[in-house]
């Protein structure tokens, strides 16, 4: 009896565990709540093996169940972290360097204007650092001129470019353009839009794609946005409500989004995945995916693609900086036909995110 309060912790934790393993492998509108069991499974994980170590200090069967059911999850934990070594012979020339940021317009609603452009000429000086042959930029920002917070100039200077694709909502009275866009140094054979259901100002998740030709060589790179969460806003709760984590109605509605949100994405992904299946080249898809790697969203994409982090990353690989422990879920994907080498993780960041780079190239090359 001593051990019954322990021994029910423990069920429930490699229950939680075991749900966890489900999470990337069925649709969020058949089981709702599953999603937020892959949402939690560093917790599950971190308390599985505490749980491990403690029945193995007591020598009891407990700690051969903890065991055995962390080994049922198998490659699932290779999924959130890499031990990948790089090899970057011939890349300087041949390869095709991508950056995906998520920039969060630059810090633009900072209180203070002055931060705001010390942050915007930070991300700047960045890129210009790490000089992508193709930029793909998530929560952009651009104001028609005349404007005092200058962008386009910058990033075509900087990428010593004028042409570029971009999706974005316009707010018309005020000349801004919110959403998301891709800039090459090569040029762009075809360009195009990947549509999902609901994109506007309130929700400008976007994907776009573009045709990069590279010498002979011919990439089809998508940046992609998928649903973001927005607990900030609820058109039918007061704002202190909502953010008010501990409250009834506020749970309620982190619920109602978070579980909304998994919905959407998986569909998004649905209809990214179909349509990268079309493409004759092949493909990168890089952005902002709002989801971590026990996730049904990745798991679509990981099907078909490789995760460049797991390929040629290293360490635990979080990549969202903001308020909530969401971890990696800005990824790089790469068809099959390509290698990728040099994998980075940004260390420090004006934004909530963390950009992420990565050369490809072919693979008899």
């Amino acid at each position: 009896m001593l051990f019954a309060p322990f021994k029910i912790a423990s069920a429930f934790t490699l229950i939680g565990l075991l749900l966890s393993y489900l999470a990337p492998f069925i649709h969020p509108s058949t089981i709702p709540s599953l999603p937020f069991f892959g949402l939690s499974y560093p917790i599950f994980l971190g308390l599985s093996f505490f749980w491990l170590l403690i029945w193995g200090i007591f020598r009891s069967k407990w700690a051969v169940i903890c065991l055995l059911t962390i080994l049922i999850g198998g490659k699932l934990h290779f999924r959130n972290f890499s031990l990948a070594s790089s090899n970057p012979k011939r890349i300087e020339t041949t390869g095709l360097k991508v950056l995906s940021y998520n920039v969060r317009l630059f810090d633009l609603f900072n209180p203070s204007f002055s931060a705001a452009l010390d942050a915007r000429n930070e991300i700047f000086q960045f890129i210009d650092k790490e000089q992508p042959d193709v930029l793909c930029l998530q929560e952009f920002y651009r104001q028609d001129k005349p404007s005092r917070f200058e962008v386009m100039d910058s990033l075509n200077r900087i990428m010593s470019t004028k042409d570029y694709h971009e999706r974005s909502a316009h707010k018309r009275r005020t000349r801004e353009n919110y959403g998301i866009a891709l800039f090459s140094k090569y040029p762009m054979i075809a360009r195009g839009d990947v549509m999902f259901e609901s994109q506007g100002v309130q929700d400008f998740n976007y994907c776009i794609f573009a045709d990069i030709v590279k010498g002979t060589d011919t990439f089809r790179v998508y940046n992609v946005h998928l649903q973001s969460i927005r607990l900030n806003t609820d058109p039918n709760l007061e704002g202190k409500e909502v953010q008010t984590y501990g409250s009834k109605k506020g749970a309620i509605a982190v619920y109602r989004k978070l579980r909304g949100a998994f919905e959407k994405r998986a569909e998004q992904a649905r209809r990214v995945v179909e349509h990268l299946q079309t493409s004759p080249y092949p493909v990168i898809v890089c952005g902002d995916f709002n989801d971590t790697p026990m996730s049904y969203t990745y798991n679509q994409f990981q099907l078909l693609l490789l995760d460049a982090f797991r390929g040629s990353g290293f360490g635990l690989g979080s990549t969202y900086v903001g308020r909530l422990p969401a971890g990696r879920i800005d990824y790089l994907f790469y068809s099959p036909q390509l290698n990728a080498t040099r994998f980075q993780i940004q260390k420090h960041t004006r934004s909530d995110h963390r950009a992420v780079s990565c050369v490809f190239y072919k693979a008899n090359e």
